[in-house]
């Protein structure tokens, strides 16, 4: 199951350039677990923060958030 897409995320990515490009090449499993990563963030700020790093990180070619225990929806459909 592919998670929707959140608005700031979706508004990022239209204009990310390269990381629109790397978004595009990964997998579904992959964009779950950035769109969890993002939307586990507590504050606002971090939310925002995790957007840009992540944009950098794509357009870096990082295909997954580093550093990050995963998608927690991921053990439910195993």
């Amino acid at each position: 199951m592919v998670h929707k897409i959140p608005k700031d995320l979706k508004s990022a990515l239209t204009h990310g350039g390269m990381a629109r490009k790397t978004w595009e090449d990964i997998t579904p499993l992959a964009r779950n677990e950035w769109i969890c990563w993002i939307e586990s963030a507590k504050k606002k700020e971090t939310r925002e923060r995790r957007i840009v790093v992540g944009l950098d990180k794509l357009r870096k070619g990082m295909r997954r958030p580093c550093c990050w225990a995963g998608c927690p929806h991921r053990q439910r459909y195993r």
